[in-house]
This record gives C-alpha cells, sequence and structure tokens, in this order.
C-alpha cells in the first residue's frame, strides 16, 4: 500500500491509495490512519472488487461472510487513528446488493481505489455511551 498526499484548501490533506489483491480492506485503512496519525477523516470514494467479505448486520452482533467475488459499490464513513467506524455495500455477480459495517476479513480481489479525507481541526475520541451501550465516536476540536 503506497499513499499518496494531495495538500489542498490550505492544511486538508487527502490521501489517495491504491489496495492490491489480498490485503484486508479493513486493516488496510487502520494502518493508514496510524501511519498518517489522523485525527479525524472521511473516506470520500472507495471502489474495487474484492474476493471474500466480511460485514456486520444492524443487530451489532451478527457477523455475515460472503464468499464470492463482489464489487465494492459504496464505502463511507469516519476514520482516525483511535478508531474507524466505516460501511461498505456490494454487488454480487448477480447484481443482488448486500450491505453493513465493515468487518476484518474483507480481502481485496483485484484493486481498491481510495481517497480519504483528513478533517484539519477535529479529532475523534471514543466515548462510553450508557444508552447505546456501545463506545460511541465523539468529535472534538484539536489542539
Amino acid at each position: 500500500m503506497k499513499s499518496e498526499i494531495i495538500s489542498v484548501c490550505g492544511n486538508t490533506k487527502y490521501h489517495c491509495i491504491r489496495l492490491r489483491r489480498g490485503e484486508d480492506l479493513l486493516k488496510s485503512i487502520q494502518k493508514l490512519c496510524a501511519e498518517q496519525n489522523i485525527g479525524c477523516g472521511t473516506v470520500l470514494s472507495g471502489v474495487g472488487c474484492i474476493s471474500k467479505g466480511r460485514i456486520r448486520d444492524a443487530s451489532g452482533i451478527t457477523i455475515r461472510e460472503i464468499n464470492e467475488d463482489c464489487e465494492i459499490v459504496s464505502l463511507n464513513g469516519t476514520v482516525s487513528s483511535n478508531r474507524c467506524h466505516l460501511h461498505v455495500a456490494l454487488s454480487k455477480e448477480d447484481l443482488s446488493t448486500i450491505g453493513g459495517h465493515l468487518c476484518e476479513g474483507c480481502i481485496i480481489n483485484t484493486t481498491c481505489e481510495l481517497i480519504i479525507a483528513e478533517i484539519p481541526g477535529i479529532k475523534i475520541e471514543i466515548e462510553d455511551d450508557p444508552e447505546t451501550g456501545y463506545d460511541e465516536l465523539i468529535f472534538k476540536k484539536a489542539e
């Protein structure tokens, strides 16, 4: 994975990455965020193809495995060196679509082109939310 960083609009950074066959989609994004010390970012575009997928449904518990080639037709969410929260939509060979929370185990088949925008002045932290029962992401002004 090689990240090309193009700075535009002051200090906003755009990370343009091409993932290759065999790379894990989520782990690769997490690695980029850690290496680049991204405080807060968002996936602007993510397209490509996977050979195997793992996504969690809305129950927050059940992880589904997809063991066939699929096109990534949508990838969006928030990213940081603290945590990534991403959702993915995958199109199967019969053109049916399945989507959910991106989990480790989505393996790139041929390629995946990613564009991630780093949001200056904001950082993502994690906070326990007793209402939802989850550790939720919160956005704070970076020092």
